[in-house]
């Protein structure tokens, strides 16, 4: 094994704390892992081969080692967190939320702050976040609230307060337009701000005092619309209740329970997050890399916290070998004592079995036959591909046109075999006549041009229907973006071979193959799905160009008709009463008249 070749170099390294990383022959980081005693935790690896698969993959990649000395265990577990959140190296125990549930950004790197929907958080850019909220609709829903109840604006202008008059949002009292100064200014602006923070943390014994305090006083000075305002927004608070999703606060009491479900196909997390003495949310976490119970546990604890404030209490059902310099470091983040505790008996335990039971449950539906199937998809198209990692998330493009016409393209997402329909793109190509390749390369420089914008997620490989010529053209988009790094395939219809970048001769699937179904099923999906869209341009395209000189059809109303009746053959054969309930009487008037005045259309 290339890691005995290491052996010298391990004998030479300090004993004092620190991390250590591996790497393989071409320098991609393998495994990051921290120590308390740097020379004898790495020694502890040469006599590690044929205790568990993964650790003998490891050490037959394992070509080089470097070490980073720390002043403590804790520190070297901060640097370990860190250097695995930004490597995410192939044989560490990586969990993802496939919930992915999102939280509301008060966006205080702005001068006047809006309240966002984020699908994560990021603890440096000095925002607020409350959430995860569940269901998502509700994150929604509240940031609703927020323009209602403290007019936050929702529009992406540059506020400088030198707009001539509000927009609409002032109109209907969703807004209390910033943009105009003398309607309102920056420090009334920045107390609704202060408002909507109290909200969403949850502090609304607080904020009810302060609106209460601010309604009389409005009253005594005869601003009685303003009063008004105040006390409609108390009102709904007050009703709101208990039903309000809280973020996450620390009071006497509160903690979090991790439930954990080991199998040969991966690691099942639940996390049972409980706060005031009732549970408020549980979190699923997933990995299809799995070690030990207590490796998964510390893990874990690690990546769940990177993002989130710990309670005061941490429930976990094994001992966790660093448990104190893990306290310390989650201590560190919270500004108060974190205790990891084992329970074992009475309500606590009861929690810490509930966390567990359901992990269980969610193992077998998440790995069940169906589920297993899609795995070894995957995993043979590792195989076959030379993937770094196991394609979990497939992006599919398709190209639809006749004759260059009206040419739309689809793109479908595939994330552990399941179609996400959800994520489903579709785009109309910008450029007049253009030929499949550069169809395919528009679209792909747009997609992931716009990924770029957003920060992901990529994709672990790309699917493109056709051969080496729409491959070609789609890498020479991610090339003009700098994403050559990212693993793209075609396939070709006929003979459903798959090309790729590095090899000249396509690969060939048995027929019988779950890889080759697994790319049909995707491949036939974006088919579809570019079909669908194709179609319904088609007859976007013959309705417009019908009712282009009709007097007073513009484009809004060609897409009302569109919608009420399908096709231009619909809208021909509509009465009078019923295209007056679209276009009214003058415009109904006008499509009659014009398909009377050409009859043989």
């Amino acid at each position: 094994m290339p890691i005995r070749d290491l052996k010298a170099r391990i004998a030479r390294l300090p004993e004092q704390p620190g991390v250590y990383v591996f790497a393989n022959d071409a320098g991609d980081t393998l495994y990051v892992g921290k120590a308390r005693v740097l020379r004898d935790r790495v020694r502890s690896y040469l006599a590690a081969e044929g205790t568990s698969p993964r650790h003998d993959a490891l050490l037959r990649e394992a070509d080089q080692l470097d070490v980073i000395v720390t002043d403590s265990v804790v520190e070297a577990l901060a640097l370990e967190n860190h250097l695995i959140k930004q490597k995410a190296p192939r044989y560490n125990i990586l969990l993802r939320d496939d919930k992915n549930y999102p939280y509301l950004q008060v966006t205080n790197s702005e001068r006047f702050p809006r309240v966002l929907v984020a699908r994560r958080v990021d603890p440096r850019d000095g925002n607020v976040y409350a959430g995860p909220f569940l269901p998502a609709s509700f994150a929604r829903r509240t940031m609703s609230l927020t323009h209602r109840l403290f007019g936050i604006r929702s529009c992406n202008e540059a506020i400088d307060g030198e707009r001539g008059r509000p927009c609409l949002e002032y109109d209907i009292k969703r807004c209390i337009a910033p943009c105009v100064r003398e309607i309102c200014s920056e420090e009334e602006y920045a107390a609704a701000v202060a408002d909507t923070k109290l909200f969403l943390e949850g502090r609304t014994d607080e904020l009810q005092v302060d609106l209460r305090r601010r309604m009389n006083e409005a009253a005594a000075d005869e601003q009685f619309e303003r009063a008004a305002q105040l006390r409609d927004a108390l009102r709904t608070i007050q009703a709101l209740g208990s039903r309000e999703q809280k973020m996450s606060t620390t009071a006497l009491g509160d903690r979090d329970a991790f439930g954990v479900k080991l199998g040969p196909a991966g690691a099942v997390v639940q996390v049972f997050q409980m706060r005031g003495g009732r549970v408020i949310e549980r979190i699923e976490l997933v990995s299809e890399n799995a070690g030990s119970e207590v490796e998964v546990l510390e893990a874990a604890v690690q990546q769940f916290y990177e993002s989130r404030e710990p309670p005061p209490e941490i429930h976990v059902p094994a001992p966790l070998p660093e448990s104190e310099a893990m306290e310390t470091w989650l201590a560190d983040r919270s500004n108060r004592r974190v205790r990891i505790v084992v329970p074992k008996r009475g309500e606590k335990r009861g929690l810490l079995e509930l966390a567990s039971r359901n992990a269980a449950v969610a193992y077998d539906a998440r790995f069940n036959d169906t589920v297993a199937a899609n795995y070894d998809a995957l995993e043979t198209l590792r195989a076959v591909l030379a993937l770094p990692a196991l394609p979990r998330r497939i992006e599919c493009f398709d190209i639809s046109t006749i004759q260059g016409s009206e040419t739309v393209a689809s793109m479908v997402v595939c994330e552990d075999g399941r179609m996400r329909r959800g994520e489903y793109r579709k785009y109309r190509i910008k450029g007049e006549r253009l030929d499949d390749f550069a169809a395919m390369s528009e679209v792909v420089l747009r997609r992931y041009r716009k990924l770029l914008e957003q920060g992901g997620p990529f994709p672990d490989l790309i699917l493109i229907d056709g051969g080496k010529g729409q491959l070609t053209a789609a890498y020479e988009a991610l090339r003009q973006l700098g994403l050559e790094n990212l693993v793209a395939v075609g396939i070709a219809k006929k003979e459903e071979l798959l090309f790729t970048r590095d090899r000249v001769d396509p690969i060939a699937l048995r027929t019988d193959s779950p890889a080759l179904h697994l790319i049909q099923r995707i491949r036939d999906e974006a088919h579809r799905f570019a079909l669908t869209f194709h179609r319904a341009a088609r007859r976007m395209r013959d309705l417009r160009s019908e009712l282009d000189d009709v007097p007073g059809i513009g484009p809004r109303r060609r897409r009302a008709l569109l919608r009420r009746f399908g096709s231009l053959a619909g809208v021909r054969r509509a009465t009078h009463d019923e295209l007056i309930g679209v276009v009214g009487p003058k415009g109904a008037d006008a499509i009659l008249a014009h398909f009377m005045n050409q009859p043989h259309h």
